[in-house]
C-alpha cells in the first residue's frame, strides 16, 4: 500500500490512459489509486461491464469518468450523431450528487474537448434545456429533468456509449427505479455500450437491477464488511432530551478549529437547533429539503469554503455531496434508518483523512441504537454526559425564524375568511 492508508500502489498512468486525459488526471491532482479505482479500472477500461459496491467517499466518481472518457477515444461517434445526441449518460439521485459528478468531470475531462452538461430540477430550467440543445457528450443529471427533456426532444439516447447509475440503492430509495429503466430501455442494448454500477450495498434488487440492464457486470466489492471508514471514531452519549442543546452547544466550543454537520430527523428540529446556536454566538445555517435550490448551493459553498463552521441538516444532505475537511459529524437525532448512519458519518472522514462522529442517545430517539449498532457490525462506545460539557443555556435564548405572513389573494376575501374562523371556532365551542 501507499503511505497514505486510503491508497493503493496503482498509479493512474499505469493504465495506458491518453495523455489529454491524464492531464486532466494531474489537474485533479490524482497520483495513486484508491482500492475502488485499482479494482474497478482494469475490467472497465477493457470494455466489461461493472457492478461496484463502494460507500461515498471512496473515489468511485473518478473511476467511472474516467472509464467513460477512455471508451469515448477508443470507438469515436458514429458519423451521423447530431451534437445534442449524448455519448455518456450518468444517472444521479440527487442534485447535489449531480452538481458533484460534473465539477469533477469538467477537472478530469478539461483537456479533451467534450461538452459536460448537467441537468436536475429546482432551477435554471431554460439554461439546463438550451446547453442540452446546443449540444453535449456527456450528459449527468436527476431522473426527473431527464426525462422531462427526452419526451420533449430536446436530445434522445440513440448514440450513447456508456451509462453510469450511481448510488443505485438510493435510487431506490427515492422511488426512481421506474425512470431509470425508462431511460435505459431508450439506450442502445447493453452489449453495444459500456456499463456501470456503483451502489452502498449490492443488494438483491440493486442485482437484478444490473443483470437486467447490463452486459453480464463483474461484481467488484472492496471491503464489504467494513460498512464505516476505518478513520472515523465514534463515540456517542446518552441524554437526556433538554440536555441536547447545552451538550451541542459545548462540544461546539470545546473543538478547536472544526467543522462540523448536525444532522437532526426533522424540519422542525433543524429550526430549534439553528435557533439556539444562533442564539449564543455560534454561526448556523440550515439545510433541507425546503431550502430552494440556489440557496442550498450558495450555503454548501460558504460552508465548504470555510466561511461558515457549523451546518444543521436533514438527510437531504447526508448522501452525494462531497464537502471537504469536514472535521465532526453530530447525530443530533439518531436516524431512524439504520443505513442513514452510515451515510450521515460518511461526511467525515473523506478520502482516507481522519473524523470524530457524536451521536446523541437521548429519550426520543435510542430505541435507534440497536438497529443502527447491528447494521454497522460493532457497538459504538456510548458514555454519560460529562457535566463539564454542558453550557448553560438560556431557554430565551433560541432566535426563531420569523414566519411569512399569510398573503391575500386580491379577491376581497379575508373578511370572510376571517367570518369563517370565527364561525368554525363558535361551533366547537358550541
Amino acid at each position: 500500500m501507499n503511505e497514505e492508508k486510503h491508497l493503493t500502489n496503482m498509479r493512474f498512468d499505469s493504465f495506458g490512459l491518453s495523455k489529454t486525459i491524464l492531464a486532466g488526471v494531474k489537474d485533479a491532482g490524482f497520483e495513486y489509486c484508491t482500492p475502488i479505482q485499482a479494482a474497478t479500472l482494469p475490467p472497465a477500461l477493457a470494455g466489461e461491464d461493472v457492478a461496484g459496491q463502494a460507500q461515498t467517499g471512496t473515489g468511485k466518481t473518478a473511476a467511472f469518468l474516467l472509464a467513460a472518457l477512455h471508451r469515448m477515444e477508443e470507438h469515436p461517434p458514429s458519423a451521423k450523431r447530431r451534437p445534442n445526441q449524448p455519448r455518456v449518460l450518468i444517472v444521479a439521485p440527487t442534485r447535489e450528487l449531480a452538481i458533484q459528478i460534473e465539477r469533477d468531470a469538467k477537472v478530469l475531462a478539461g483537456h479533451t474537448g467534450h461538452k459536460v452538461q448537467v441537468v436536475y430540477g429546482g432551477t435554471g430550467y431554460e439554461s439546463q434545456r438550451n446547453a442540452v440543445k446546443e449540444g453535449v457528450d456527456i450528459l449527468i443529471g436527476t431522473p426527473g429533468r431527464l426525462i422531462d427533456y427526452f419526451k420533449q426532444k430536446i436530445y434522445d439516447l440513440q448514440e450513447i456509449q456508456v451509462v453510469v447509475l450511481d448510488e443505485a440503492d438510493r435510487m431506490f430509495d427515492l422511488g426512481f427505479i421506474k425512470d431509470i429503466r425508462f431511460l435505459l430501455r431508450r439506450c442502445p442494448p447493453p452489449d453495444k455500450r459500456l456499463g456501470m454500477l456503483f451502489s452502498a450495498t449490492l443488494s438483491f434488487r440493486v442485482k437484478e437491477l444490473a443483470y437486467e440492464h447490463m452486459n453480464n457486470p463483474r461484481a467488484i466489492e472492496v471491503e464489504p464488511d467494513k460498512v464505516t471508514a476505518d478513520r472515523i471514531e465514534e463515540q456517542g452519549f446518552m441524554t437526556a432530551n433538554d440536555e441536547k442543546i447545552p451538550l451541542l452547544i459545548g462540544l461546539l466550543r470545546h473543538w478547536q478549529n472544526a467543522r462540523t454537520i448536525v444532522f437532526v430527523n426533522t424540519k422542525r428540529a433543524a429550526d430549534e437547533v439553528w435557533g439556539f446556536l444562533q442564539g449564543n454566538g455560534i454561526e448556523t445555517a440550515v439545510l433541507s429539503g425546503d431550502v430552494p435550490q440556489k440557496k442550498r448551493m450558495s450555503l454548501l459553498k460558504k460552508f465548504t469554503e470555510g466561511g461558515l463552521d457549523v451546518l444543521v441538516a436533514t438527510d437531504v444532505a447526508a448522501r452525494g455531496l462531497h464537502i471537504p475537511d469536514v472535521t465532526h459529524v453530530v447525530n443530533y437525532d439518531l436516524p431512524e434508518d439504520a443505513e442513514d448512519y452510515v451515510h450521515r458519518i460518511g461526511r467525515t472522514g473523506r478520502a482516507g483523512a481522519a473524523g470524530s462522529a457524536i451521536s446523541f442517545a437521548c429519550e426520543t430517539h435510542a430505541f435507534s441504537l440497536p438497529d443502527v449498532e447491528a447494521y454497522i457490525g460493532h457497538s459504538i462506545p456510548m458514555t454519560s454526559v460529562p457535566g463539564e460539557l454542558l453550557a448553560e443555556v438560556d431557554p430565551s435564548s433560541r432566535i426563531r425564524i420569523p414566519r411569512k405572513p399569510r398573503q391575500n389573494n386580491g379577491r376581497g376575501n379575508r373578511g370572510r375568511s376571517s367570518d369563517r374562523i370565527r364561525h368554525s371556532r363558535k361551533r366547537r365551542q358550541g
